[in-house]
């Protein structure tokens, strides 16, 4: 494999973790719930982190990279419509927007490593692919927190 083809598509998952960064951080000084505003912060701050994790991938492509799809899949997104972004979200609606997010994230790097005929690159779009997974099966665990806390 390339290596410049590697560089190539970390540094386009860092322009989408930078891109979620940001929108996390923009959602939070919308909203006017003191809750709501810090799970956004927190979001964007998670992702910030992601985005350093894969700089260093970006520097260091022979690091390996290797992201455990999670055991969990607990298929909310799919029945979760795409709210709209606004000052007085209520917070489950808050939580699945960035489920959603999380999911068109995941299904992009799925679909990529789908199209790959390239064995090693298929593997990084496959573990980007798990590292959104992850992302979307803690956020659908907080919203069952939050729109069901007698369930648990």
């Amino acid at each position: 494999m390339d290596e410049q083809e590697i560089k190539r598509v970390f540094k386009q998952a860092i322009k989408r973790e930078i891109e979620a960064n940001s929108f996390y951080y923009a959602a939070s000084t919308r909203i006017k719930d003191r809750d709501l505003h810090n799970i956004f912060m927190k979001l964007a701050r998670e992702e910030h982190g992601h985005m350093e994790m894969l700089e260093r991938f970006y520097e260091d492509p022979s690091l390996p990279f290797k992201v455990s799809k999670p055991e969990t899949d607990y298929r909310l997104a799919e029945q979760l419509e795409l709210p709209e972004l606004s000052c007085d979200m209520k917070p489950e609606d808050a939580i699945a927007l960035a489920i959603k997010k999380e999911q068109l994230a995941m299904e992009t790097y799925q679909h990529m490593a789908a199209l790959c005929t390239d064995r090693e690159l298929q593997d990084i779009f496959q573990n980007l692919a798990n590292m959104e997974a992850a992302h979307k099966q803690r956020l659908e665990k907080m919203f069952i927190n939050v729109s069901l806390p007698e369930s648990f």
